[in-house]
């Protein structure tokens, strides 16, 4: 008897089975997929809107074929020929399983929108921006001198500027006479030069003096989430922050899993391509409306990205990336016009500026961290880590920078998890466990009281206690840790064992009850063992990555460490310490940075001898090869253990009693047994 079709979630990662026929929308709800409808499935209100992905997808262990939902309906057509919907989109009203799918749920279409936390920090910048304004009065056209308009502005910055060499394209020069006669001769030139010497560039031009701005895009542009920052290029301000999900996660949640998907599917690159553009555009556009601003201010974005990330921004097929040597078709830094991105959502002439790459599988985002918190002036050894579904790390002094990046998957970021889901409101986020009565009380996205707390079930009322997001996996699972309810291999105790009833069996192993509603028809959220183990891979290889680096400098110790990106900002050192996700130092040594690439992105859009600056930084980073090494997978066993199977943390010591608690011995374990030798 064949099985019923499997229907695949992203970015939410949920799952099932439902019989063909099932509308798209009844399966979201079933599973608690965050998918938005107010008509009632009738097709009207549109806020259903879903993207399916067709082809293979190895990870998912799943063939998307092209009849996977049902065919374009009269209700879709209707709604298209009157509102438009976007080319590849559905109403997951209308679209019913026909076959095994992925679908992606659009942020418009999520009733508790993403939180991207990956905000703007503050930094001191010395403001250097490549694009700047320039007032210059140009001598009118005579009979007697019979120049073109461009050759007397260009007269007049060198005039007036001390600009030597100027370039103006074809779209420029359309607009340039116009605009010399409005403004009675005198114009404000967007002038961009960057460190590399070399002519100038008009960008823009406005009549008279132009007082409304210019403006930059510093952009983050992760696997998971992208993020832009809106910034003044006169000030370095921060106008406007916002981002969204990455919907290239549809085809795969992982970098190797989208590598995988450009393998096996022809045409899948282009495919991704085309959707990280549409959504920057997106991204683009909202921050405009967000600042009032006309998006033509917008004249200038610089990118820092992985290497995956990377090549398909710029359109090249990453399966290279894929398979030693982990080639790059570039790692040099990259200076473009936005239309060779498709970014039709700002300046037609605006510049681009990629940060250059480290190596193979450290790429822009690593340069831009190390742009942030120059590894390579410190005086005392510093371990920077940027957690994300790739985490990439920073090893160094000022003798020597390291670099490494380590496959930790999507698991920190609430994803594999039972019922994780990403950082929106109604999501768990902090978690705290009584060691004596084993009872857990937490806050939730969008509330600032804890659980047990008065008022928080008014105050959580309209968003809802809907999962947890990967700050809330982290905290619950240390908390289980040090309050005995989870042991150092990572099992999971009984009620037996433990003393308390929230432990509760789940086949051959237990799950820990963290909030049931499902007496009121909300979810019931517990920490399974499967959720414990993508935890402990997760954290495994974060510290496996930072082992090598020190194995490589020779140290059994940092003097400091700091966590970079959502991470850094959201977790407490002392939940991170607990779960044996870095190195053991003292507590106070370790900080937060915020998110790091994004502010390296911006001190590179604000400055350019930044960016001249990193650029040589990085030919002097030593690329430290995880994939390779072999003493990887050893740190990787040992890192297994919460905190570590043979790392006494002797500093972690110092401030948390870990209980010295077994749950797989013995023949009341509640634990897998073992087999009797025969």
């Amino acid at each position: 008897m064949s099985q019923d079709p499997l229907v695949i979630f992203t970015p939410s990662g949920k799952r099932g089975r439902f019989p063909v026929g099932t509308p798209v929308l009844s399966a979201a709800r079933q599973l608690g997929v965050d998918l938005d409808s107010v008509c009632g499935g009738r097709g009207i209100c549109s806020k259903c809107q879903i993207t399916p992905a067709y082809g293979e997808f190895p990870k998912h262990g799943v063939h998307v074929a092209e009849d996977a939902l049902s065919a374009w309906n009269a209700v879709e057509q209707r709604y298209d020929d009157k509102r438009g919907l976007k080319p590849g989109r559905r109403l997951g009203c209308q679209a019913t399983v026909q076959g095994d799918v992925v679908i992606d749920v659009p942020p418009e279409s999520q009733v508790h929108r993403q939180v991207v936390r990956k905000a703007a920090s503050t930094r001191a910048v010395a403001m250097d921006p490549a694009t700047r304004l320039c007032l210059v009065d140009v001598e009118e056209p005579d009979m007697h001198s019979p120049t073109g308009d461009l050759e007397r502005l260009e007269r007049a910055l060198k005039e007036q500027w001390d600009i030597d060499a100027v370039e103006a394209d074809l779209s420029l020069l359309s607009k340039l006479q116009k605009v010399l006669r409005k403004g009675g001769w005198q114009v404000t030139v967007a002038l961009h030069r960057d460190h590399r010497g070399g002519s100038a560039r008009i960008l823009d031009l406005w009549p008279g003096l132009h007082e409304g701005g210019l403006f930059g895009l510093a952009i983050d542009l992760g696997s998971t989430t992208i993020a832009a920052h809106l910034t003044d290029l006169e000030t370095g301000a921060v106008i406007a922050s916002a981002g969204l999900m990455n919907p290239q996660i549809r085809f795969g949640e992982d970098l190797m899993s989208r590598v995988s998907y450009a393998m096996m599917n022809p045409g899948g690159a282009a495919e991704m391509t085309a959707a990280v553009r549409a959504a920057l555009n997106d991204l683009a556009g909202d921050l405009a409306t967000q600042a009032k601003i006309a998006p033509e201010l917008i004249v200038e974005t610089v990118f820092v990205c992985n290497p995956v990330m990377h090549h398909l921004l710029l359109g090249v097929d990453p399966v290279e990336l894929g398979q030693a040597p982990f080639a790059l078709a570039t790692a040099e830094a990259l200076h473009l016009g936005a239309a060779a991105l498709d970014l039709t959502a700002i300046n037609p002439r605006a510049r681009v500026y990629i940060l250059p790459c480290i190596a193979g599988h450290v790429g822009a985002d690593a340069a831009a961290v190390a742009l942030a918190e120059e590894p390579q002036n410190s005086d005392d050894l510093v371990l920077i880590v940027d957690v994300g579904t790739n985490a990439e790390l920073l090893l160094g002094n000022r003798s020597r920078v390291l670099a490494c990046s380590s496959p930790t998957g999507p698991a920190f970021e609430g994803a594999q998890i039972s019922a994780g889901q990403r950082a929106a409101p109604g999501a768990i986020e902090r978690v705290e466990i009584d060691p004596v009565s084993k009872e857990p009380r937490f806050r939730v996205i969008g509330c600032d009281l804890w659980s047990n707390e008065d008022g928080f079930a008014e105050a959580t009322a309209a968003t809802g206690i809907t999962g947890i997001c990967g700050s809330g996996i982290i905290e619950a699972v240390a908390e289980m840790r040090m309050a005995g309810l989870l042991d150092a291999s990572g099992l999971i105790g009984s009620a037996e064992q433990t003393g308390s009833p929230r432990s509760l069996p789940e086949g051959r192993t237990h799950a820990y009850l963290l909030h049931d509603a499902s007496a009121e028809g909300g979810p019931r959220i517990t920490v399974t063992q499967g959720d414990i183990r993508a935890i402990q891979l997760a954290k495994s290889a974060l510290y496996a990555g930072a082992r090598l680096l020190m194995d490589e400098m020779g140290v059994e110790r940092v003097d400091r460490i700091v966590l970079a990106g959502a991470f850094g900002a959201h977790i407490s050192t002392r939940h991170a310490m607990v779960l044996g996700m870095i190195p053991d130092a003292p507590l106070e040594k370790v900080t937060s940075a915020g998110n790091a690439a994004g502010t390296g992105a911006r001190i590179a859009l604000c400055n350019i001898a930044a960016r001249a600056e990193i650029e040589r930084v990085v030919r002097q980073i030593t690329k430290v090869e995880t994939a390779i090494a072999p003493k990887f997978q050893e740190h990787f066993v040992a890192a297994n253990a919460i905190p570590h199977f043979s790392d006494p943390f002797p500093e972690l010591a110092r401030v948390v009693t870990l209980p010295e608690v077994s749950f797989n011995a013995g023949p009341d374990s509640g634990g897998r047994r073992r087999r009797k030798r025969s």
